[in-house]
């Protein structure tokens, strides 16, 4: 912590991110970092840790969580990932309940509201991809949200193209406190390498694979290692899957799948490290593993962190 660089009157805070799984939350988070640290995809559910995310100005920093979409759990993963999700509500300055302007207000929206009861944290609907909608239509849906909970900033944007993305973090400089700045300026996240190279990977096959296994994939770093003298990182991966049937998909016809998979995470992984990566793939079938607290707790799912 920077206490003795940190001039009088700096801001610091925590804000979390929720919303029903696939309204933006990870896009929003890396508009406002500048990079890529939280997994896009376009296939729901895909966070499932906490990804922290550093914005750090002249008098403010802005610690961002990004939490897995709140839903109605249907299996142990699921009860974890709505574990993180609940106990963020409860230890932050600002909460961003994020929503799809295109997708109205509906049962999912209701499910989260009715978690809002017991919280003070002060409450902003961010209505995200005003892009996609007519003006019209977004004031019909603001006045809906406005007859069901009493939020304190409601607030337009579009994540993907930045629009009215200052203006909300201007308002969120408004509700938190006075502090120290908690992290190094040029820090943007405070997950390890690791992690990040792991979520880089699963991007890639969530996106590649376009058949339903998203909550039944994990990546698993086995070995990361820099070879100073070829300036190299040496990454091994194994993607865990559920089932025979899924292994096939992600290997596809004579590897050409994972292939793919380990030329698009590579790009990204050389971004994020600044040298060149030897990237090897494997695929392991675990079976059930989403429902093994044993295995949860193997692939980094870790309840008593929370």
């Amino acid at each position: 912590m920077n206490n003795e660089t940190t001039p009088k009157g700096h801001k610091s805070g925590f804000i979390s991110i929720i919303g029903r799984p696939n309204v933006g939350k990870s896009t929003f988070l890396n508009r406002v970092i500048g990079q890529k640290i939280a997994i896009m995809s376009d296939k729901p559910q895909t966070t499932r840790n906490k990804v922290q995310g550093v914005l750090t100005t002249d008098d403010t920093q802005f610690i961002f969580i990004d939490t897995p979409g709140i839903h109605k759990p249907k299996h142990k993963l699921g009860d974890f990932m709505m574990k993180v999700a609940q106990n963020t509500l409860k230890e932050v300055d600002v909460i961003l309940f994020m929503v799809n302007a295109q997708e109205g207000f509906g049962r999912g929206e209701e499910f989260i509201i009715e978690k809002f009861q017991s919280v003070r944290t002060p409450i902003f609907l961010v209505i995200n991809k005003i892009d996609q909608v007519h003006p019209d239509e977004l004031l019909k849906l603001i006045e809906s949200y406005k007859e069901k909970y009493e939020f304190s900033e409601i607030i337009p944007i579009s994540a993907l193209e930045g629009n009215n993305v200052e203006t909300l973090l201007g308002q969120i400089k408004e509700y938190i406190p006075e502090g120290p700045q908690f992290y190094p300026a040029d820090q943007v996240t405070d997950h390890p390498e690791r992690f990040i190279v792991s979520e880089l990977i699963r991007e890639k096959a969530l996106h590649l694979t376009r058949e339903e296994i998203p909550h039944s994939l994990a990546v698993i770093i086995d070995k990361m290692e820099r070879r100073e003298e070829k300036d190299v990182v040496h990454v091994m991966a194994t993607i865990i899957v559920e089932r025979d049937s899924q292994k096939g998909i992600v290997i596809g016809k004579q590897g050409k799948m994972l292939k793919e998979v380990g030329k698009r995470a590579r790009v990204d992984i050389e971004n994020l490290l600044g040298s060149k990566v030897y990237l090897e793939l494997w695929v392991k079938v675990q079976k059930d593993w989403r429902n093994k607290m044993s295995q949860l707790r193997d692939f980094g799912f870790r309840e008593d962190e929370y």
